[in-house]
């Protein structure tokens, strides 16, 4: 029960909605490159990604001083049907702008 409450509670504020899809549609994107799509700072993105993490949506990868993060694989299917509802929904989802100078 614990976990599903976790993974419901992840998806209550609009903001992480549309993170979600933009990592499921850009399959891999640095905290950076969220950042500069969406236009917000650092920190607040951070706490949304850890949300979505400990949700269960999300994998992170360090490489070097980045941290990338993507949707996790496998993903159960209650977690992939999320996904599909939200690619239904019709929410802004700003484009990919890179943030990362080395990245």
């Amino acid at each position: 029960m614990e976990i599903f409450l976790q993974t419901i509670g992840s998806l209550n504020d609009e903001t992480r909605v549309r993170i979600l899809g933009f990592i499921d549609q850009n399959k891999e994107v640095c905290v950076c490159d969220i950042e500069t799509s969406f236009d917000m700072i650092q920190s607040r993105i951070s706490r949304h990604l850890k949300i979505l993490k400990d949700g269960g949506f999300l994998k992170v990868e360090r490489k070097g001083v980045w941290a990338y993060y993507s949707v996790r694989n496998p993903l159960d299917e209650f977690r992939q049907s999320i996904l599909k509802e939200i690619s239904f929904l019709n929410i802004d989802i700003p484009k990919l702008n890179k943030g990362c100078k080395n990245g």
